[in-house]
């Protein structure tokens, strides 16, 4: 059993920031990665930033937030934070974690947040 938790979502004005929180908590023996995707309403959804804690922390991003999202987490939390800056209207979706995990039975999972809204609107 795997659990992701979000925090942070919430209604801002364009320009504004917030920041994400995912903690995983259950049978982890490894974390391999963690991704925030977003859908919004109508849409696909999409990838925005992943890090990559089993090859150090290395980290990527959309093209679409490179500059303005910052991605980092806390290892002995297990747990992945999103930082956003410089928010605009496109930035509204729901926002999801994904943990790439080996399970204390070696068991290869993904496992998803239940979802957080960010809404960028005057």
């Amino acid at each position: 059993q795997v659990q992701l938790v979000e925090s942070g979502g919430g209604l801002v004005q364009p320009g504004g920031s917030l920041r994400l929180s995912c903690a995983a908590s259950g049978n982890i023996f490894r974390i391999n990665a963690m991704v925030w995707y977003r859908q919004a309403p109508g849409n696909q959804r999409e990838l925005v930033a992943v890090i990559s804690i089993s090859r150090g922390g290395i980290t990527n991003y959309a093209d679409s937030v490179k500059g303005r999202f910052t991605i980092s987490r806390d290892n002995a939390k297990n747990t992945v934070y999103m930082q956003m800056n410089s928010l605009n209207p496109e930035d509204t979706a729901v926002y999801y974690c994904n943990a790439r995990i080996i399970d204390t039975f070696t068991r290869d999972v993904d496992v998803w947040g239940q979802g957080t809204q960010v809404t960028v609107s005057s």
